[in-house]
C-alpha cells in the first residue's frame, strides 16, 4: 500500500421513531449534524463505517428512516449489526436480499485498496456479543481471499481485552471467542478493528492490533462511575487515516453539557448479558 486512505467511523446511531420512549436523545438530529460535519472533511473520505446499533429498536421502519437519511452519502457505507438491531428488520428496512432473514450479516468489500471485513456479533436477546463457529469459518476464508491487502475489521462488540474473563462481559465479544479471534487474526495484516457498544471513545492495542471504540450518537458512558452504568449527553464520530505505517484515528466530539440521561444497574446488565452457546 503506497497511499493514504481516509474514512469515517460512525457507531451506535440508535435511529428511532418518535414514539420510542427508550430514546434519551434526538438521535436523528444528531446524525444529521454529524453528517453535515462529515461533508466538510478533507480529504474526502473514501468510505463510511457504521459499526452497529444502527437503530434503537431494530424495527424495519427505523431502518428505512436510516436508509433515507444516509441516501445522500456518495461513498460506500459499510454497515454492521449490533445488539439493538435485528437481522429481519435490517434486511427488510434496508432492502437487502437475504435467503435466510435470521442469518448473520457477515460481508466484506474492498474499498480504497483496503479489505474491509464485517462480522455480525449481535446475539438475539442478549447485550453481549458472540461469534459462532460457522462465522469463524467464513471469516478465515474471507481473510484469505485478499492476502495482499491490509484489512480493517468491523464488529459492533469489541473483543475482550484481558487475559481472563471480565465480570462486565456484556461489554465485549464472549471471552473464549475473543481468544479464538485473536488467534485467527494473528499475522494477517490487520490495520485495526472498528467497534462501538461501550458508548465512549477508546483506543486499545490488543495483541498488536488497534481496537477503536466510538462514543456513538445516542449517549455517552460516564467512565468516572464504575458502580453503575451512568449515561450522559454526548456524541462523537471518528476520522480514520490508513497509511503504510498504520492507522490513525481522530475523534470529533459534539459540544455537550454531560447532563445525566439515565442510570442502569450493573446487576441487570450482567443478568441480561449471560453468554449463550457459541463455542
Amino acid at each position: 500500500m503506497s497511499r493514504e486512505t481516509t474514512f469515517i467511523h460512525l457507531t451506535d446511531l440508535h435511529v428511532g421513531t418518535p414514539d420510542d420512549d427508550h430514546l434519551y436523545s434526538d438521535t436523528t438530529e444528531t446524525l444529521r449534524q454529524i453528517l453535515a460535519l462529515v461533508a466538510t472533511v478533507t480529504p474526502k473520505p473514501e468510505f463510511v463505517v457504521a459499526s452497529g446499533d444502527l437503530t434503537n429498536r431494530g424495527d424495519a421502519e427505523s431502518f428505512r428512516k436510516l436508509r433515507d437519511i444516509m441516501a445522500d452519502i456518495d461513498v460506500p457505507v459499510i454497515y454492521a449489526l449490533g445488539n439493538h438491531d435485528t437481522r429481519t428488520g435490517f434486511y427488510e428496512g434496508m432492502e437487502i436480499a437475504a435467503d435466510d432473514p435470521d442469518a448473520p450479516y457477515d460481508h466484506d468489500r474492498v474499498v480504497g485498496n483496503i479489505h474491509i471485513v464485517t462480522i455480525d456479533s449481535s446475539t438475539p436477546g442478549l447485550i453481549g456479543g458472540t461469534i459462532d463457529p460457522a462465522q469463524f469459518e467464513w471469516l478465515e476464508r474471507t481473510l484469505d481471499s485478499h492476502p495482499d491487502l491490509p484489512k480493517l475489521i468491523v464488529v459492533h462488540h469489541p473483543p475482550a481485552l484481558g487475559e481472563e474473563p471480565d465480570v462486565t462481559h456484556w461489554r465485549t465479544i464472549h471471552f473464549p471467542q475473543s481468544q479464538r479471534l485473536a488467534e485467527l487474526l494473528k499475522g494477517r495484516n490487520i490495520v485495526g478493528i472498528l467497534s462501538g457498544h461501550i458508548h465512549h471513545d477508546r483506543v486499545s492495542v490488543w495483541h498488536g492490533i488497534p481496537v477503536v471504540d466510538g462514543m456513538g450518537h445516542h449517549a455517552a458512558t460516564d467512565i468516572l462511575r464504575t458502580d453503575v452504568l451512568r449515561m450522559v449527553r454526548g456524541a462523537s464520530f471518528g476520522i480514520g487515516t490508513i497509511r503504510p505505517s498504520g492507522l490513525t484515528m481522530a475523534f470529533v466530539p459534539l459540544p455537550s453539557d454531560r447532563a445525566e440521561l439515565n442510570i442502569y444497574s450493573l446487576k441487570m446488565l450482567l443478568e441480561r448479558a449471560t453468554p449463550v452457546a457459541a463455542e
